[in-house]
């Protein structure tokens, strides 16, 4: 008699998980949602960057998830954790989970070793598929987060550094508009609008909007 295939939706065992997410409810929410199916088990919860080196390193899961902005640093310290975590264990999967739908964001989150990015209003059905295909080393996105994607990879930019949204936040800031006016004329949060301001200084190497004005006029994006 052949022997049964094994069923290749999850990996053999539990699905051991870590949550990182500043939020104490998030992370309560997630676990209650997931621990509802058999496979997948919460080994442990991080609130901050440090938090989340010493759990998963105690904890050995196969996968995090990991919201990109933590509380206890910039809009984008999720992205550089992301990168120390895959770097320091090589095996595993870090499934982002987060508020910001940005294509040049996916595509660096990529570049520092996520396997998957889906966005904190998916339905729970979806989570759990990405869940599992991150563990089986396979790569997961969102439609949404997809689309982002391709378009920022095809999108015409005159600086392959900086994704549209951002070459249009930093015109912006060319005219001197504030945070909160940027995000007006824009029809997105002030918050979002900070997390592409640090992410222009950083890509332009600035310690100021003004300096990173400066080398944007320098490369002749404004």
């Amino acid at each position: 008699m052949t022997p049964p295939v094994p069923d290749q939706r999850t990996p053999i065992g539990q699905v051991r998980i870590v949550l990182v997410d500043d939020h104490a409810i998030v992370r309560h929410g997630l676990r209650s949602v997931l621990e509802r199916e058999q496979d997948l088990h919460v080994v442990g919860e991080a609130a901050t960057a440090a938090e989340a080196v010493d759990v998963v390193a105690a904890a050995h899961p196969h996968v995090v998830l990991l919201d990109l902005k933590l509380s206890t640093g910039d809009n984008t310290e999720g992205l550089h954790l992301c990168g120390q975590l895959t770097e320091l264990h090589p095996g595993l999967g870090v499934l982002v989970l987060t508020t910001f739908l940005d294509g040049g964001l996916v595509v660096e989150a990529i570049h520092r070793g996520a396997r998957g990015y889906v966005v904190k209003d998916v339905d729970t059905t979806e989570l759990v598929r990405s869940i599992r295909a991150v563990a089986r080393r396979e790569s997961s996105f969102d439609s949404r987060s997809a689309a982002a994607m391709v378009e920022s990879m095809n999108s015409p930019s005159s600086d392959p550094r900086l994704t549209e949204r951002e070459l249009i936040v930093l015109r912006e800031l060319a005219h001197g508009l504030s945070n909160r006016d940027i995000g007006a004329k824009l029809f997105i949060s002030e918050t979002t609008v900070k997390f592409h301001v640090r992410n222009i200084m950083r890509k332009l190497t600035a310690t100021s909007r003004a300096e990173a004005v400066y080398e944007a006029s320098k490369l002749h994006l404004i």
